[in-house]
């Protein structure tokens, strides 16, 4: 099985705030704004919709009212959130981590680790959990944060590592973690975090 991960600078904090706001304006401008990603996202999850889960349009509807959640569909909330944060965030290139496979974000990791990158960790996009206030998955998608600071400070550890160094990572973890040191330096350019989904 393939995956994939889907990471946006974004204001984190403006995102959560949209859980239970009761934002009737945002919710029909996402609705408006995503209208054919909507229905595509129905259509793919037909049968579980059949089975009783939330079209992803209501699922939308009970993150910003804050509920009610059927935590037996929890799955379609935590995707209705990721359509918020693509609202409000801009989308990172991510062909390195789009689709993967088994342990490449542990391998990335060990990348991370092996320049002093400690700030940060990409595994955070694949063991993290979605806000509170949401129901959690059972399986996908998984959620995880890098806040302002913590890019600030990975993208410092990252200008500090010498070409050698760089040089001495596995091609593939190379050029995924530059694409990392991308995302970093767009958050800190636009003073915003990075939040990201594996599904």
């Amino acid at each position: 099985m393939s995956y994939a991960l889907t990471t946006y600078v974004i204001d984190i904090d403006v995102a959560r705030a949209a859980i239970g706001s009761k934002d009737e304006k945002l919710r029909r401008m996402i609705g408006g704004r995503f209208k054919r990603q909507l229905a595509a996202d129905d259509r793919y999850f037909a049968h579980e919709i059949e089975r009783g889960a939330p079209t992803r349009h209501e699922a939308v509807r009970a993150v910003i009212d804050g509920g009610p959640y059927d935590e037996q569909y929890a799955f379609q909330y935590g995707y209705a959130y990721q359509l918020v944060c693509e609202f409000y965030g801009r989308a990172c290139f991510n062909n390195d981590f789009s689709p993967f496979r088994g342990d490449w974000l542990e391998q990335v990791d060990a990348g991370l680790k092996q320049l002093g990158i400690t700030a940060v960790a990409v595994t955070e996009f694949g063991y993290g959990s979605l806000p509170a206030e949401l129901p959690r998955p059972e399986h996908l998608p998984c959620y995880g944060e890098w806040s302002a600071e913590e890019c600030r400070q990975a993208l410092a550890q990252w200008e500090a590592t010498t070409p050698d160094q760089r040089a001495a990572l596995e091609y593939e973890v190379r050029t995924a973690i530059e694409s990392c040191s991308r995302w970093w330096s767009d958050a800190v350019a636009a003073e915003r975090g990075v939040a990201g989904f594996m599904s």
